[in-house]
């Protein structure tokens, strides 16, 4: 499982290891959306769900009843985007095939009251999960975190709980088995 050898680049999902204790990422399913080496690395938590609709924090979104996620734990007064539609939202930024992140806001807006996109194709996160520069690469040298690639599936079609586990089992052999762990490894 050595990990310092990995390239981060935006589409690559960090898969916490099954006894990370850190509460923000227990469990959880990370995509990174930009890594420069010299500013850090910033990614959304993609199996989080708030318990809230976007309905109930945006206000111009009012007829948009999909679940908000946890983005993490920096700025969580911020909201961020992944969305399927970057041949028609202005400024997208792609991060792997079929995944696009933020864009014009306001036109997104007005093409979802519209219902001209559906909303099962586009996530919304309060917050985001950030490292600063040689962060991240501390802990996947510590073995931290897991890689994968990613795939709008994990995004768009999942759902929440099968996430980690269905990542783990597309590593396939060893990484098979950790879906299996408990949470706990006092319980093991």
């Amino acid at each position: 499982m050595a990990s310092s050898n990995i390239t981060l680049h935006p589409g690559l999902v960090l898969l916490s290891e099954p006894f990370m204790a850190d509460p923000h990422f227990k469990r959880t399913a990370v995509l990174i959306c930009e890594h420069q080496s010299q500013d850090g690395t910033v990614g959304f938590v993609l199996n989080r769900p708030l318990g809230m609709r976007v309905q109930d924090t945006l206000i111009d979104m009012d007829n948009i009843t999909s679940e908000l996620y946890y983005g993490g734990p920096v700025a969580q007064d911020t909201m961020h985007y992944l969305h399927r539609y970057g041949d028609i939202i202005e400024d997208s930024m792609p991060i792997m095939d079929g995944v696009y992140w933020g864009g014009n806001y306001e036109q997104l807006s007005v093409l979802l009251g519209n219902g001209e996109l559906d909303p099962a194709g586009i996530r919304f996160f309060l917050g985001y999960s950030g490292w600063s520069a040689g962060q991240l690469e501390e802990e996947l040298a510590e073995n931290s975190w897991l890689t994968t690639e990613g795939k709008s599936a994990y995004i768009f079609e999942l759902s929440d709980k099968e996430l980690w586990k269905r990542a783990l089992e597309d590593k396939g052999g060893k990484y098979k088995q950790i879906i299996h762990y408990p949470e706990d490894p006092n319980l093991n």
